[in-house]
């Protein structure tokens, strides 16, 4: 694609502007971009990279405490390739499988950061065939919080959930799903 202002260059920068619900697309060089004021220098442009590291780059003191007893993030070294957190914060991505491993103790501040609080991956269910899969998710879940309830002692909150878990049930095995 070319630069939309000399019709030179190559387009490098793209920028999308949405004002009163309408989009407009603007494709220039970086020449173009300079002189029309979209960048001011070459200094100050942020790559995806500088993004993920600053995701990464969280205060190592408040790990350190966090983890007590374990040693500091910034001193752990995966035995595999050698790589070090501090050069995982930096580079952002991972030397080896192992650095994953070797780092997890460390990991989960930062899924939480960049995952909205989440840590763990559930997938995606298609909502045309996927009704009878997030049913039976669904009950799952709920078993796990009935066992919470019994073990907290909560038995009449237990007790709705159980009477939740016999009703989905009852609905998925009149679907033809069988057992849950």
């Amino acid at each position: 694609m070319e630069c939309q202002e000399c019709k030179q260059n190559p387009a490098t920068l793209h920028f999308a502007q949405v004002t009163n619900g309408e989009k407009r697309e603007i494709h220039v060089c970086h020449q173009c971009a300079k002189e029309k004021g979209y960048v001011t220098t070459d200094d100050e442009s942020y790559s995806l990279h500088n993004l993920l590291s600053g995701l990464f780059n969280f205060d190592p003191e408040k790990l350190h405490h966090s983890t007590h007893n374990k040693p500091a993030a910034r001193q752990m070294e995966c035995e595999k390739c050698g790589m070090t957190y501090q050069e995982f914060a930096q580079v952002g991505k991972f030397g080896c499988a192992s650095c994953y491993q070797t780092f997890s103790e460390h990991l989960n501040p930062i899924f939480r950061r960049v995952h909205s609080g989440n840590t763990a991956h559930h997938g995606k269910v298609p909502k045309r065939v996927g009704k009878d899969i997030s049913a039976r998710r669904k009950v799952k879940e709920l078993r796990w919080k009935l066992q919470q309830l019994i073990a907290e002692e909560e038995f009449e909150e237990a007790a709705k959930i159980r009477d939740q878990i016999k009703e989905m049930e009852k609905t998925l095995n009149q679907s033809g799903e069988g057992d849950v």
